[in-house]
């Protein structure tokens, strides 16, 4: 079964670790030039003994402020396709109650507490509430997790995946190809998440939150949104209030499996109306739709291949955005990825397209996260020509929205480069406290002590 959001008849979370679980891309491109086995006097040895883990206690998110009728064409075109352009006829949903399980050999710790943590807020937030029962009852959804490597020979380059008319990963791998298709399904009876056990805290968690939305909620995703899980630049780790928003929507009384595109929007506006009554007095402009062949680039620029050829796909994206004339999220990431894929090539031109990339996310405060991602390219690459001072500003000005994010890999990461560069300003004292500081929150979003001390001692090696 292929992954790629063209051709995949499930919804699969495809797995990106330059651009999901690891945010740093500079170490990657320039391997090259670093040490095989880096000469550190000062990283070693703070990592002998590494802290606790650190998790998030939750943060106050900040509501959506587009309009009504902009919420609308979005729940439309989130609810009512596959991210390959297959058009779907009807609305599908959980109808009655909606019980959950967690299955698999090796439950990790931190998948407990997390999804506790998230069927809480759907509770909350969502207005639905998800029964858990023990793992040999009958459920609605159930999440098993098994090895990683057990899931990339069944679906290569896949990071965790959801699907329809199945209970378990027997049946999933004894499924015909049309049974795990999204489109012949009525309405949602029984499906199964399966999520790897062996990665980071991290990765797990996103896994939950992505996979549990789609299970519940609209299966497409759109690069326009520059505030949701639903769309696949991967920005975004945990559900957002527009998620929670579309998810309220979908089961909102008015509204039930069966129903028509045409059926469900002339029932939109009463039911925006009633669930965020703010967004009838303001008004966001229509985005223009996104061609086909952008989408493609992208998904180029961001597989496996050769480094030129992303790059290349990169560059026609970059192409696409400009012709466009957009200055939204997807020209900033499309800019994103060209400075990104230019590190290992062309230094001028990758801190070019970052720094345009900067400026894009910069100027609206819903891409904040998106410019903590580019922030964390720009510290690094400041950091590795020795602009210490630099490097410092730009990745503290970032930390705020990391946090805010809950983005531990992106948060350590950071810290751990503005710890490099205050070493690099003879401030030790300093370096010291925030990298410790760094390594609790690293735990969480590498994964093992080996993944921690191997990304340290990476950015530790960039600085000149």
């Amino acid at each position: 079964m292929k992954t790629d959001p063209r051709t995949a008849p499930t919804k699969p979370r495809v797995f990106r670790p330059a651009f999901g679980l690891l945010s740093l891309s500079l170490l990657a491109a320039c391997a090259t030039t670093l040490p095989q086995h880096p000469h550190l006097t000062r990283a070693p040895a703070m990592m002998l003994d590494l802290p606790p883990m650190k998790v998030f206690s939750g943060t106050v998110p900040r509501q959506t402020t587009r309009s009504n009728a902009s919420l609308a064409r979005d729940f439309l075109d989130l609810s009512f396709a596959l991210e390959n352009g297959t058009p779907l006829a009807q609305m599908t949903r959980f109808e009655g109650p909606i019980t959950l399980r967690v299955t698999g050999a090796h439950p990790p710790i931190s998948l407990g507490p997390d999804l506790a943590a998230l069927l809480r807020r759907l509770d909350q937030e969502a207005g639905i509430k998800i029964t858990r029962v023990s793992a040999h009852s009958s459920a609605s959804i159930t999440i098993e997790t098994l090895p990683h490597g057990e899931l990339a020979r069944r679906a290569p380059n896949t990071a965790c995946i959801v699907a329809p008319n199945v209970s378990d990963w027997g049946e999933f791998k004894r499924a015909r190809r049309q049974n795990l298709s999204w489109t012949q399904v009525d309405t949602r009876t029984r499906l199964a998440i399966f999520i790897p056990d062996d990665v980071a805290p991290q990765e797990i968690r996103d896994c939950l939150h992505e996979e549990l939305a789609q299970a519940l909620g609209p299966l497409n995703d759109l690069y326009r949104l520059a505030d949701s899980v639903y769309n696949d630049d991967n920005i975004h780790s945990v559900l957002t209030p527009f998620d929670m928003l579309m998810l309220k929507v979908t089961y909102a009384p008015e509204l039930q499996s069966g129903m028509t595109r045409a059926e469900v929007a002339a029932r939109l506006p009463a039911i925006l109306k009633r669930l965020h009554p703010a967004g009838e007095a303001v008004q966001t402009p229509i985005q223009s739709p996104t061609p086909r062949a952008w989408t493609d680039h992208v998904i180029d620029a961001m597989s496996a291949g050769p480094i030129p050829a992303r790059k290349a796909a990169a560059d026609s994206a970059v192409a696409i955005a400009r012709a466009q004339g957009w200055d939204d999220t997807r020209a900033g990431f499309s800019w994103f990825l060209l400075g990104r894929l230019a590190l290992s090539s062309d230094r001028a031109l990758a801190h070019s397209a970052l720094t345009q990339a900067a400026h894009i996310y910069g100027a609206h405060p819903e891409t904040r996260f998106h410019a903590a991602h580019v922030a964390m390219q720009l510290s690094a690459l400041a950091l590795a020509e020795g602009q210490d001072q630099a490097a410092y500003e730009i990745a503290a000005r970032a930390i705020p929205a990391a946090t805010e994010a809950e983005n531990a890999a992106l948060l350590a990461s950071l810290m751990l480069t503005e710890a490099e560069a205050l070493d690099a300003m003879g401030r030790s004292g300093d370096a010291r406290a925030l990298r410790l500081d760094s390594l609790g929150w690293a735990r969480y979003g590498f994964g093992s002590d080996a993944m921690v001390r191997a990304r340290a001692a990476e950015i530790a090696a960039l600085a000149p």
